[in-house]
């Protein structure tokens, strides 16, 4: 199965996901914010970024900009709650396999999950 880091500053939602992917067969990593998500990538490379968009000290467009240089073979999927930072992924579309629209079911997040992983 994949290894996948989870940056999402909401701890709960976090490890709720986490926990999913985990019964799913994956490993996981978290991060609480962009910043923690690179360093995490860097100990460790991932398969999939699965990251939040909005989060503190670097939010999940930079984040995924810098996943894509660094680690081109990491696929990327973001997760937003915000309209107005859907839109923002615009200049992503060719390094974003998706942007998964927050509140979202576990049988939602893991099958973009699973398409991600597929794509």
């Amino acid at each position: 199965m994949a290894r996948i880091l989870i940056a999402e500053d909401e701890e709960v939602l976090r490890s709720f996901v986490a926990r999913a992917l985990r019964l799913d067969g994956h490993e996981t990593v978290e991060a609480g914010d962009g910043e923690e998500g690179l360093d995490q990538l860097r100990r460790d490379a991932c398969d999939l970024l699965l990251s939040d968009i909005r989060m503190p000290v670097m939010d999940g467009i930079e984040l995924a900009h810098r996943t894509a240089d660094e680690f081109p073979a990491t696929k990327i999927l973001l997760m937003t709650g915000f309209a107005e930072q859907r839109e923002r992924t615009d200049s992503l579309r060719k390094i974003v396999v998706d942007v998964v629209d927050k509140p979202f079911s576990l049988p939602e997040i893991r099958a973009a999950v699973s398409t991600a992983l597929a794509g």
